[in-house]
Parts: C-alpha cells; sequence; structure tokens
C-alpha cells in the first residue's frame, strides 16, 4: 500500500451533477504535491449519496489521472454485505490499487459478523485491505482481537484508526505483525499514531496542505520529532476548523475558497454556518494559505 500521507479526496459537484472537471484539477493538485495515496469514494468523497454509474466515473477517472503514481484505493464499504462486495469487485475491475472497508453502519455487527464480514469480502475479491474503524459514524468498534484475527488474512494488510482511542492503537500493534498498517483517521493524531508504530494517515486536511502532512508523516519516520511536533502544533487550529462542522462540510468550503472547487453538498449535508466559515477562513489564512477572493489561488 503505502507509508505517509493518502488523501480523502473530496468529491466536487456543480449542478447537483459531479463536477469532472474540479475532480481533475483536485487529482492534478494531490499529484503534484507529495500525497503517496489516492483515496476515492471515501466518507469525504461522500459516496452514501453516489449513483452506480457515478462510482463508476470517478474511479475510471481517478486511475486515468494517476496512472500508477500514486495508490489509487476504493472506498467500497457498506451495511449490505452484497453491496459491499459488488462494489469492491467494481473496483477491482476498474484497476484500484486497494480497498478501504469501513464497517457496517447502523446494523451494529458482532465482532463475530464483522470477521465474517471482512473475511468474506477478502475471500471473493483478491485486493489488498484496509479495514476502516470510524465508531463515531457507525456505533460499531471493531476489537483489537477481531484485528489481531483478520491482519492473519493475506490481503487484510492494515487498518484505518478512527476512534480517537490511542490505548486501541497501541493494543492493535501489539498484537499485529511488523507488516499490517496502521493509518491514523483523524488529522489531530497523526503525529502520537505514527509515533506509536503506526505508518501514516488517510487525511482530510490533505486535501488543502498535502505537503504538510506529508512532511509530518516523514519527519516522524526520521525520527527527527522536534520537527512532527512543530508541524503537528502548527496545523492543529486548522485541522480543528476542518472538522468544526461534520466532514466534509468544512473541507468543501475551504476548497471552494481556494478556488478549487464549488461549495455544494448533497442532501442531507447543507453548507457551513457561517460563524463557523469565518473561524475558517480566518485559520485558513493564519497558517498561510491565499485565499481566492485576495487574487492569487491557495498556495501548494
Amino acid at each position: 500500500m503505502f507509508t505517509g500521507s493518502a488523501v480523502a479526496i473530496v468529491t466536487p459537484f456543480k449542478d447537483g451533477q459531479v463536477d469532472m472537471e474540479s475532480f481533475e484539477k483536485l487529482l492534478d493538485f494531490q499529484l503534484r504535491s507529495k500525497t503517496q495515496g489516492i483515496v476515492v469514494l471515501g466518507t469525504t468523497g461522500e459516496a452514501s449519496t453516489l449513483s452506480g454509474q457515478e462510482r463508476e466515473a470517478i474511479i475510471r477517472k481517478a486511475m486515468e489521472k494517476v496512472q500508477g503514481k500514486v495508490p489509487v484505493i476504493v472506498g467500497a464499504g457498506s451495511n449490505d454485505y452484497e453491496k459491499a462486495v459488488s462494489y469492491s469487485k467494481q473496483a477491482k475491475e476498474l484497476g484500484a490499487d486497494g480497498l478501504l472497508l469501513v464497517t457496517p453502519y447502523y446494523n451494529k455487527a458482532t465482532q463475530e459478523g464483522l470477521k465474517a464480514y471482512y473475511g468474506g469480502i477478502a475471500n471473493q475479491v483478491d485486493l489488498p485491505i484496509i479495514l476502516y474503524n470510524v465508531p463515531s459514524r457507525t456505533n460499531v468498534n471493531i476489537e483489537p482481537e477481531t484485528v489481531e484475527d483478520l491482519s492473519k488474512i493475506s490481503n487484510i494488510v492494515g487498518i484505518k484508526e478512527a476512534g480517537g482511542d490511542m490505548g486501541q492503537v497501541l493494543e492493535i500493534k501489539r498484537r499485529v505483525s511488523e507488516d499490517f498498517k496502521i493509518y491514523s483517521g483523524n488529522d489531530d493524531q497523526i503525529l502520537p499514531i505514527s509515533a506509536s508504530g503506526g505508518n501514516g494517515v488517510i487525511s482530510v486536511v490533505a486535501n488543502i496542505i498535502p505537503n504538510q502532512v506529508q512532511e509530518l508523516c516523514e519527519a516522524v519516520e526520521n525520527q527527527d520529532l522536534k520537527t512532527a511536533i512543530k508541524i503537528q502544533t502548527e496545523m492543529l487550529p486548522l485541522v480543528q476548523q476542518v472538522f468544526a462542522e461534520v466532514n466534509p462540510i468544512p473541507i468543501k468550503a475551504a476548497i471552494s475558497l481556494l478556488g478549487m472547487g464549488k461549495n455544494e453538498l448533497r442532501l442531507p449535508l447543507t453548507p457551513m454556518s457561517e460563524g463557523a466559515k469565518e473561524n475558517l477562513i480566518r485559520e485558513m489564512k493564519n497558517y498561510g494559505l491565499v485565499l481566492e477572493e485576495d487574487g492569487i489561488k491557495g498556495k501548494v
């Protein structure tokens, strides 16, 4: 898979349709930067509101633009097992390098159910799989013992851990082999997870500051904790505003402020409130990003 920063890229919309022109620009921006992977059709990509045809078009465009420069990982999880298998097979057929599979939401599977779900998909689709644990959204936690069992399946190669529990991250690290990847799913925990034996991040804020997120990952990998702490703490106020409202509402606003796409979402998501947007603008400027309204596109 990858080590370092992979961007959980947004899906831009224009007048209710997927804005492929802006999507290409976003991909080009990431490829010009230090991003080590592109994750499409994740939470940030509003995958749950996309049609099957839109999913296919997005994967095809990503594969066409990226051309093997970095891995393209496709979000293919669902609370419907058969749908998750279908999404995973579609990603495989279209040339994806890997899958990101969120825990089944709403159904509230048991740990045995999670093993059956992930094991079944892994058995049917020969692609590297990253588990995605985000209990705040799914109300289900993949317990460390379950991660350990699933890590023994050859094509389950890592986990995106967004539970916010460092104790759990360390327990997972204790239980899995050295080659099993652990990625931060929270941009405010890149440093602690990476310094605890993790392998980087699947990042939302990397949509707008990809170089800095990768530089943070590299600093940890090089055991330069002084630099890593500096980068993580400097980006923290921006990260806090990027998550001031539910993802991807703020990051869509940030992208529009940098002139890289419309501030358009699909219901039930709605644009960022004006007060929160003002705070976001303040921290973007404090961080050194130059907004389109100031006459210059956002700096790389």
